[in-house]
């Protein structure tokens, strides 16, 4: 899931006025459809999933996505989905089977290209021991469901798939094809993801809109703000070695791998890459600098005329939450290190995460950390690959529906243009060629943030919300060419 960050934006008031111009225009054309009121029975059914979704431990080695993904399939199936358009797209990871999954919402023309729903089945695994409640247990408490991936991703899955049923059970016939395509590793890797952006039915999508993209916040003052994420950082892994022949503890030397990455570790805690700007973090800073006032404001007005000035970055740097945006973040998340307590260590691995501003090589941020470590004893690699994402065009046409779906569920806000800091599925997907932009209508508030962390947590009311937003768009989009 892509990382919190902010929401904003600058001159996107042309979004509403297009909405309105050309919803007038084109429901001329629309096909007229079976509406009706989300019901009771809807949401209970919308929450009985998110539940079952929760119980299904789908974290890396457990097995269980192929069976959370037979358990959407036998909803689908009582819905009327033939078994043709419910397909699992098998992938084997380190020995691990797990999955993809496409499903088809077949429309009345086929030649027309199909609009693909992006989410992630998959979780971060969670250590019980560390949670108020068993995190795979779902459990209700003072409006909220706790469980694990009840926010990151099993929120937007299962809301699409009970948004799929509830059509296909109300007669409603798209004009053209509708796909849900949910990805079994999103967290651990992508290889899902990959295979998902080549297949047949997907690989033809003119666009893809992405549930994991598409939460919003509810502010201390009660004001919902949601974004269009159009953009995102690369992910990358790199390790850092330190190697020695290692020897008896006995007889220490002046050679030690972890000594030697240590003093790597402390060098790389002061790197810092440039600030930059593309044409959505220029528009989004402009907006979080007016929003936020005071020294963020002012240092990001700063930066926005300056990028080298150093004190204004040093200011920025104390609200890492906010301007993160602003540059390429590396940072040290796991370590390696011996082999038995009474020898010397011969091998030292530091794990290092980075997200990479578009346009910055994964190459380049591995050649930087390496002279700033500035040891030629000690190795830099990829672990993996970093896959860089193109920045998805602005699509007025798809951004007035999204601000129509969101004017059905939350009046008054205006969406917001984003980069993300976080990788999703749209990083490969846009890699593949086929646009994506975050869609969803979550509302999270500050404390609900708990993303692969203890006690995750979702909002019971703002989980059944989405079936509002998302029958608007699904019919509005289906309804149309």
């Amino acid at each position: 899931m892509r990382a919190p960050g902010p929401f904003f934006g600058k001159g996107w008031m042309m979004m509403r006025w297009f909405g309105g111009v050309a919803a007038a225009a084109l429901l001329a054309s629309a096909v007229p459809a079976i509406a009706a009121p989300v019901t009771d029975a809807d949401r209970a059914m919308a929450r009985q999933m998110l539940e079952e979704a929760i119980a299904t431990p789908t974290a890396k080695g457990r097995g269980q996505v192929p069976v959370l993904i037979e358990r959407f399939a036998v909803r689908l199936r009582a819905a009327g989905f033939r078994d043709d358009e419910i397909v699992s797209v098998p992938v084997e990871i380190d020995g691990e089977k797990t999955a993809g999954l496409v499903v088809r919402y077949a429309g009345r023309d086929p030649k027309a290209k199909p609009i693909a729903f992006l989410g992630h089945m998959d979780v971060v695994d969670a250590l019980k021991e560390n949670w108020a409640t068993d995190p795979y247990v779902p459990t209700e408490k003072d409006g909220y469901i706790y469980g694990r991936g009840s926010t990151d991703n099993k929120a937007g899955v299962t809301a699409l798939v009970a948004s799929f049923i509830r059509l296909k059970k109300s007669g409603f016939v798209p004009q053209r094809d509708l796909l849900l395509a949910f990805s079994g590793d999103e967290e651990s890797g992508m290889m899902t993801t990959r295979a998902l952006t080549r297949h047949p039915l997907v690989a033809r999508a003119e666009y893809a809109l992405n549930s994991d993209a598409g939460s919003g916040q509810q502010g201390a003052d009660g004001k919902y703000r949601f974004n269009i994420q159009a953009a995102e950082k690369t992910y990358a892994n790199f390790v850092i070695g330190a190697r020695n022949p290692g020897g008896h503890s006995s007889a220490p030397g002046p050679d030690n791998a972890i000594y030697d990455l240590a003093r790597a570790l402390v060098k790389l805690e002061g790197l810092r890459f440039p600030v930059e700007f593309n044409d959505i973090t220029r528009i989004m800073v402009a907006d979080l600098a007016k929003e936020k006032g005071g020294e963020l404001g002012d240092a990001l007005n700063r930066l926005l005329a300056n990028p080298g000035d150093a004190a204004a970055r040093a200011i920025a740097e104390k609200y890492p939450r906010d301007a993160n945006i602003l540059w390429t973040t590396c940072v040290a998340t796991m370590l390696q290190a011996g082999n038995a307590p009474n020898a010397l260590p011969q091998n030292a691995n530091a794990t290092v995460n980075c997200r990479i501003f578009p346009g910055t090589t994964v190459e380049a941020a591995r050649a930087r950390i390496g002279a700033t470590i500035a040891n030629p004893k000690l190795t830099v690699t990829v672990l993996g690959e970093g896959v860089a994402s193109p920045v998805s065009p602005v699509n007025p046409a798809v951004f007035a529906r999204l601000q129509k779906a969101m004017d059905a569920t939350y009046p008054g806000v205006v969406l917001k243009p984003s980069m993300s800091s976080g990788g999703t599925d749209g990083r490969e997907f846009r890699a593949a060629g086929i646009p994506t932009y975050g869609a969803g209508a979550l509302a999270l508030k500050a404390d609900d943030g708990r993303a692969h962390g203890t006690d995750e947590r979702v909002p019971i009311a703002a989980y059944l919300k989405q079936l509002d937003y998302w029958d608007a768009l699904l019919r509005d989009l289906g309804s149309r060419p």
